[in-house]
């Protein structure tokens, strides 16, 4: 028996006779683990696939991988315990259709077994010790199957892993829970809220352990272009369900919103508003503590749960309701206090993990430095407004925040413009808002496209008229506008998958920002194998950081109950000792004008800026530097070979070694041969010229790139290539000859190698020749000039 007929006839009635997908909510499925690693010209490496997972009461409880009869029972064992590890399944089983073969992932203990468990026999081995309330509401939630918008939508493993680990601390009773994931978050927290929902969990319920009412759930964001997004993205939900808080929404009312069951909001407004007399008071503080059930704090890193921050405030109101937050970056120093408050990730999905299972593209890095990335004044340069230190030294960190030179801003957008593909989709990262609206200008002045909103500025300033060039921007059916500008504001958690280059221009102050800003290019898009990051900052010195995508610290104990996440009890929070008010109503002092300018607040630095033009001619003389590097998803250099090698996979060995190459090469009907050799194996004429614009070679000869690739030679420019060898090539050639091929190497410098096909020659003739009757006039007998034609050849190369 083969593989098929192994499971077909023998293990396949086994699992029915033991139950599987005969019993109630038990089911038997062939699971896609990974899509496969994105190796260029729509081409994956090999999928994760397990044979069977052995699912009962939503729970992933066991894995088989099958092999055929004739070959030892425990041959897929390794590849089960692979697969079990992937989606945290407790046990994993290899079989040969005769025997059976399983290991307990969780107590290590492994050997023989005589037959098929049933689906309640594994789940009680699974779950057997679990609490009375915990073990009801895992099964509570597991009746409730996910939502599947219509059959479209199915979880990703670790979509599952998160998903199911969150309800499971739930179920368990913890309060406060975090989730780490490099890619998925909002698809994650839909389904969690439609479980809860479904299940009728709540606070009461939790109380109870019986369901109840509906909870009231809310989604906390820090921007209204996510707020939006989120809510977007659960209209599943029934509509009454769904509440958008907004200020407006408020003042109409003259109230909070508080019908509905699902609630989304940004902290900002929940930090704002007045009561009836118009004093201010925090609209949060009109919802009672216990109102919300659960809450889900969005790109929770971004300074949520630090002590200082007024989400605190908003957290520590609404502290009976269980917390979750959600954020892409592993615990480091710059984001400790979210770590501390919310306590070690139940779930962490990382950027490393994403791009190699290929549900992440990845990327290479374009390292450019210019002779302006510092500056000093010098008396021939114009200081147009403010004073300038002559002997600073002012640096990245200083442009277009203390200072500003338009000649070297105009000089970098010309750099990147010159180098990405003008129609493909850009973010630039600029140093503020300012900065934003000149590289706007700076594009659109320099762009080839026609359209007046080919570049749009997308800042915290532009409003709603920014919200809606983001929103065309992340249409992929739209291509205008192309290219956005921004300072701060599309960082994080906006969903534009056709993303094809980033570009920075401001300084990445901490490798936890710079992970986020990645993640703007990783989204997957039909066609779209990776993506460039043009880097003028030395931004790519972040993945020097040993923490780049590296296991969490140690999490640090709480000094009073030694416990984490802290299991201190909690008072209610006070009330102020001014109003007596909880939250504070006390009318808050505006702050002084400033003694300088006047201003409230102060405008100071603004005035400070120093606007530099430089000297007549200066301009001309900025030159740069660039290079590609190219990094592996855990953040180490790798080769551009290597890089090409886990795009496209390997060269196929159609040549031994580069003499063999120059030989095949220097024939029109040997190189077409190859060409077609290479085609098959999936390196054709598109990828081998995308791997020349990988390697910038975009202006040599394909023979080039393949020596690269085969034998990591430096490629060398067509036009250095014929003059390198034009004169062995019009060695013994009359006049006539020698002109011909002058005109023949022309072509082959403009356009490529294709000039030296032989369907070509006649189109050649033509061009010099206007009739076949001329050329041969010219030259001789027709096989004569196809044997000049043919003959040069070899020693171009």
């Amino acid at each position: 028996m083969n593989e098929a007929e192994t499971r077909a006839e023998l293990i396949d009635p086994a699992l029915r006779e033991a139950g599987w997908g005969v019993v109630e909510a038990s089911r038997v499925r062939r699971e896609a683990i990974t899509l496969g690693r994105l190796q260029g010209a729509g081409k994956r490496a090999k999928q994760d696939i397990a044979d069977y997972v052995l699912i009962y009461r939503g729970q992933k409880l066991a894995v088989i991988e099958a092999k055929k009869r004739s070959l030892p029972v425990t041959e897929g064992l390794a590849q089960a315990k692979r697969y079990a590890e992937r989606l945290q399944a407790r046990f994993a089983y290899a079989t040969n259709g005769d025997g059976i073969y399983r290991i307990d992932m969780q107590t290590g203990a492994e050997g023989p077994v005589e037959a098929w468990p049933t689906p309640e026999s594994l789940w009680a081995e699974t779950f057997g010790d679990s609490g009375g309330d915990h073990n009801s509401w895992r099964e509570r939630f597991g009746a409730v199957p996910f939502e599947d918008k219509g059959g479209f939508w199915q979880a990703r493993y670790y979509q599952h892993n998160a998903i199911n680990q969150a309800l499971e601390a739930i179920a368990a009773g913890r309060d406060r829970i975090l989730l780490t994931l490099a890619t998925g978050k909002t698809a994650i927290a839909f389904q969690i809220a439609w479980k809860l929902f479904h299940a009728r969990w709540s606070l009461a319920a939790r109380a109870s352990g019986q369901p109840g009412r509906q909870p009231r759930i809310l989604f906390l964001a820090d921007r209204n272009i996510l707020a939006n997004q989120a809510f977007n993205d659960f209209s599943a939900f029934p509509e009454d369900a769904l509440v958008r808080i907004d200020p407006e929404n408020i003042r109409k009312r003259g109230r909070v919103p508080k019908n509905g069951n699902i609630f989304f909001t940004i902290f900002q407004t929940f930090m704002t508003g007045r009561d009836a007399a118009g004093n201010p008071a925090p609209n949060f503080g009109d919802y009672p503590p216990d109102f919300f059930d659960f809450i889900i704090i969005d790109e929770c890193h971004r300074g949520g749960a630090n002590d200082e921050s007024n989400w605190r405030g908003i957290m520590e109101y609404f502290q009976p309701a269980v917390q979750l937050g959600l954020t892409a970056t592993p615990r480091r120093k710059h984001n400790a206090d979210t770590y501390a408050y919310f306590g070690e990730p139940v779930y962490i999905y990382s950027l490393k993990e994403g791009i190699n299972d290929g549900y992440l593209t990845p990327f290479k890095v374009r390292q450019i430095a210019t002779t302006l990335d510092d500056y000093v004044y010098t008396p021939d340069d114009q200081v147009i407004e403010g004073e300038v230190e002559e002997d600073r030294r002012y640096t990245e960190d200083d442009f277009n925040r203390v200072i500003e030179i338009k000649e070297r801003e105009r000089y970098r957008v010309k750099v990147f413009m010159d180098q990405i593909d003008q129609r493909e989709k850009t973010l630039v990262f600029c140093a503020t808002q300012e900065h934003a609206l000149a590289v706007r200008d700076l594009v659109n002045q320099l762009k080839t496209s026609t359209d007046p909103h080919y570049c749009e500025r997308v800042t915290a300033n532009d409003g709603k008229e920014g919200e809606r060039f983001l929103k065309q921007f992340q249409d992929n059916e739209k291509t205008i506008p192309t290219i956005l500008t921004t300072s701060q504001k599309l960082s994080t958690g906006v969903d534009a998958r056709n993303v094809r280059n980033i570009v920075l221009i401001r300084p990445v102050n901490t490798m936890i920002e710079f992970k986020q800003i990645i993640g703007r290019g990783t989204r997957l898009f039909d066609g779209k194998d990776y993506f460039t990051i043009y880097d003028f900052v030395k931004a790519y010195e972040h993945f020097n950081d040993q923490e780049w995508d590296g296991e969490p610290l140690q999490p640090e104990l709480c000094e009073t109950c030694g416990n984490q996440p802290c299991t201190c009890p909690k008072g209610d929070p006070q009330p102020c000792s001014i109003c007596g008010q909880q939250p504070c109503v006390c009318e808050k002092v505006p702050p002084e004008s400033c003694e300088v300018c006047g201003e409230r607040p102060c405008v100071c630095e603004k005035r400070r800026k120093v606007k530099i033009k430089l000297a007549d001619g200066k301009e001309r003389t900025i030159q740069h530097m660039s290079a590609t590097s190219f990094w592996s998803p855990d953040g180490k250099p790798i080769s551009a070979a290597e890089f090409i090698q886990r795009l496209f996979g390997d060269l196929p060995e159609l040549f031994k070694d580069e003499d063999e190459l120059r030989r095949l090469w220097g024939r029109p009907d040997t190189r077409r041969k190859l060409l077609e050799g290479l085609e098959e194996k999936g390196y054709g004429h598109e990828q081998l010229a995308e791997v020349g614009q990988l390697i910038q070679a975009e202006n040599s000869d394909l023979y080039d790139v393949l020596a690269y690739i085969a034998f990591n030679l430096a490629p060398v420019t067509r036009v250095e290539r014929v003059e390198a060898h034009q004169a062995r090539i019009l060695q013994g050639h009359d006049y006539g000859e020698q002109e011909f091929l002058r005109f023949v190497l022309g072509h082959y410098v403009a356009q490529g190698v294709s000039e030296l096909d032989l369907d070509k020659l006649p189109q050649l003739i033509e061009l010099k020749y206007h009739s076949l009757g001329d050329a041969v006039s010219e030259l001789g007998p027709v096989g004569r000039i196809r044997e000049v034609f043919v003959g040069f050849q070899r020693y171009l190369y």
